[in-house]
């Protein structure tokens, strides 16, 4: 992210055409406004078109604008993308999406500075920086033929790659911090979250990158507003990181992960998996990067209590047997814990 930070800042103060290229959810228009940002034309507009939410016979309209008449429905003059970023950015996202027609269009903008509107014959000048954006392989979509080659070398000129979250997780909890941040500023109140939660999202491969972890969060507010939230009250597809198959035999990394995480399943004959993991709880290994033990042992009490209460169903009276400990111990330790 530093290296991606220091490319931003070495084209930002150009007109160089810059291709940002990343998987969907990366960020690809965070670091578009970046580069706006911190170039000279930052008191202009920026204007983000995405070119693959736009059907192909209204893009052209959308990008160049069209006069009264121009085709039905065009009941009045109006200005297209380039006119209103004049002096600013525009910036084409999903630029892989646009129709071959499109880009033969954009080709000539980009050579010429110049286009029409859709009904005109009025060549208009325009003074804008073009920044592009695209999850598509554009080579191999040259190789096939349905992206021009000509347009790409165009584009090209100055590639940003943008990290899928997998590849720089230690990020997650700065970026959850901005996102629980921006929750608070809607009057939402996000959950506190458990160092077991935080091994286990960090984790998580995030196929959808920071877009999904953005929606979980807003997700966890309204479903776990204020509370501790631990590794097993996250969504089922985040809890199932590292689980092995019912017949394979666990590695011992396998047991580290497990017991650091606390991951707990249980699994009826119906379970698609299971996972029976021997551990010896009294020599846990100690993690590398140190442990938050006050956060680890609570974590532990909160299980052992919840899986005395789930034997004995719900009857606290034989649940404190099961844990040595007195009635009254037991129901002040669940009120503590929020315990139901």
């Amino acid at each position: 992210m530093q290296a991606l930070d220091s490319l931003i800042n070495q084209v930002a103060g150009f007109d160089t055409l810059v291709l940002i290229r990343g998987e969907s959810g990366s960020g690809k228009e965070v670091v578009a406004r970046r580069i706006h940002t911190a170039s000279s034309r930052s008191e202009k507009p920026f204007v983000p078109v995405n070119c693959g939410a736009i059907p192909a016979d209204l893009l052209e309209s959308e990008l160049f604008g069209h006069e009264k008449g121009a085709f039905t429905g065009a009941v009045a003059t109006r200005k297209g993308r380039f006119e209103m970023a004049e002096g600013g950015t525009l910036f084409l996202d999903e630029i892989g999406d646009m129709s071959l027609s499109m880009q033969v269009k954009l080709l000539r903008v980009l050579q010429e500075r110049s286009f029409e509107r859709v009904g005109s014959n009025h060549t208009q000048h325009c003074n804008v920086r073009i920044l592009a954006a695209t999850h598509r392989d554009l080579e191999a979509m040259v190789r096939d033929g349905s992206f021009r080659e000509d347009l790409f070398y165009r584009l090209d000129v100055f590639p940003i790659e943008v990290p899928a979250l997998r590849e720089h997780s230690q990020d997650i909890s700065a970026l959850m911090a901005v996102f629980m941040t921006n929750l608070e500023t809607k009057g939402m109140v996000p959950p506190k979250f458990s160092s077991s939660a935080m091994r286990t999202l960090q984790q998580y491969p995030w196929p959808g990158n920071v877009r999904e972890l953005e929606n979980l969060m807003e997700r966890l507010a309204i479903t776990h507003g204020s509370k501790l939230l631990r590794s097993q009250d996250l969504p089922p597809k985040y809890q199932t990181v590292g689980i092995v198959e019912r017949n394979d035999e666990p590695t011992r990394d396998d047991q580290d992960a497990l017991l650091s995480s606390l991951a707990v399943y249980h699994a009826d004959d119906d379970d698609e998996v299971a996972l029976e993991v021997a551990v010896n709880p009294s020599r846990p290994p100690l993690p590398e990067s140190g442990i938050d033990l006050k956060s680890y042992l609570l974590e532990i009490e909160q299980w052992f209590i919840s899986e005395a209460l789930r034997k004995e169903d719900g009857v606290i009276t034989r649940a404190a047997q099961l844990l040595g400990l007195q009635r009254t111990t037991l129901a002040e330790k669940m009120k503590k814990l929020d315990l139901s």
